[in-house]
């Protein structure tokens, strides 16, 4: 293996070094990072490593998980993994990439969003060994004098470096002082949970190294900061995200997530392999090789992975289950649907409300956008009726109603 020449490393740590790189944009600083591996092993004391999520919306989704994947790096590795919930950021809201300011959430929704983070963080993680932090526990006790203090080691021209803010300041758009303590709360957190590892997305990069310089000025040695590239969402455009709604949530069945994958972009699924998939580099390499040799189709390599990723969130049979009924419900000469399909008994209402009720789209404008676009779908005897009536109202019954070619609900009309 290609050894790094700043410093030299054991063969095993030089090797966990190229584990922990793998995927990752940038490791700042490199060589600090190094001297902390080799530390850390003489001393036998694990590194304590951080990722903070601010529960801004119920779900976690793919992106999510690139972090959580590195963190399991570091935690098949010994070190102490840390997963912070900031849910007193989170009623803030991170400004970054923000071209106007969020809207403030309330505790309860902070709360509850926080909740679900817990279940769903162990899908990856092993909760023996992950310890949960909420920094309220340190930011809810700050008082007028703590916080001047705090601000006592940034100025607003620092601030003002950060591209977002930059921006808005220059096109005349407003920045509260709020979003201002939001990277000095963030960096705050690394001071009081005295981290030597933080891992972010690389819109965090401002933020992690905030953390850095307020270590340095509360006397504590600098984390090294570690970020890692943004999944791009299902759009293969944005960054994934709820807001967009081009994301995979952990929570999903196994068929949503077999069939987003399955919907992504031959170009976009590498990206997916090497933020997502267990294989190695040079397994990945292979399959590369395979597929631009016309050895192996595209389609056969993308459903490994979407194989492997639904097996990780959902049992491996769910995603063999997933990947039958999608190659049934894909296959033009054996057509088919999901043997489980979920049942939504309704009064008689528009189709679009319908659609909403059951969960089929988030809105009824997202409804009427889909029956316009003509993909919406009765089905009634292995025959395939397209809905265009945006004022349909389904008759007192059974009706089988699919959505593009994932979603299939059965509306019972009471």
């Amino acid at each position: 293996m290609q050894k790094d020449s700043t410093i030299a490393l054991p063969n095993e740590l030089e090797e966990a070094f190229q584990e922990i790189k793998r995927g990752c944009e940038e490791i700042l600083p490199e060589t600090e990072f190094r001297k902390k591996l080799l530390k850390a092993k003489d001393s036998g004391k694990p590194l304590t490593v951080k990722a903070g999520f601010d529960p801004t919306a119920p779900d976690l989704h793919l992106g999510h998980s690139v972090l959580l994947n590195k963190l399991k790096i570091f935690q098949d590795l010994g070190h102490e993994v840390h997963f912070l919930i900031g849910d007193y950021t989170g009623m803030i809201g991170d400004p970054t990439g923000r071209s106007e300011t969020r809207v403030a959430l309330t505790r309860e929704e902070v709360n509850k969003n926080a909740q679900t983070y817990k279940e769903q963080v162990f899908q990856v993680l092993d909760e023996k060994k992950t310890i949960i932090r909420f920094n309220s526990e340190w930011l809810g006790k700050l008082n007028l004098e703590d916080i001047l203090g705090l601000t006592a080691h940034y100025t607003v021209a620092q601030l003002l470096e950060r591209d977002d803010f930059s921006k808005r300041y220059s096109g005349g758009q407003p920045i509260s002082l709020v979003e201002f303590m939001y990277p000095l709360m963030q960096g705050y957190d690394s001071v009081a949970m005295k981290a030597d590892v933080e891992l972010g997305g690389t819109d965090q990069k401002f933020n992690l190294l905030v953390g850095r310089q307020l270590q340095a000025a509360y006397n504590q040695t600098p984390q090294t900061v570690i970020t890692l590239p943004l999944l791009v969402g299902l759009d293969g455009e944005k960054k994934m995200s709820k807001s967009f709604g081009n994301y995979i949530g952990l929570k999903e069945p196994a068929l949503e997530i077999y069939g987003k994958i399955m919907s992504i972009s031959d170009d976009l699924m590498w990206n997916y392999y090497t933020l997502l998939s267990s294989l190695t580099v040079k397994e990945i390499e292979k399959l590369k090789e395979e597929m631009s040799g016309g050895a192996t189709h595209p389609k056969v390599i993308k459903s490994a992975l979407a194989e492997e990723i639904a097996a990780r969130f959902q049992g491996i049979e769910n995603a063999k289950r997933a990947k039958s009924e999608w190659e049934t419900i894909h296959n033009p000469a054996a057509r088919g649907i999901p043997d489980d399909i979920p049942e939504f008994k309704l009064q008689k209402m528009p189709i679009p409300a319908i659609l909403k009720e059951a969960g089929m789209a988030a809105s009824n404008s997202e409804a009427k956008r889909l029956i316009e676009g003509g993909g919406v779908y009765s089905l009634k005897d292995n025959n395939e009726f397209k809905i265009e009536d945006l004022k349909l109202e389904l008759n007192t019954g059974t009706h089988l109603i699919r959505v593009g070619k994932r979603k299939f609900a059965r509306i019972i009309i009471l």
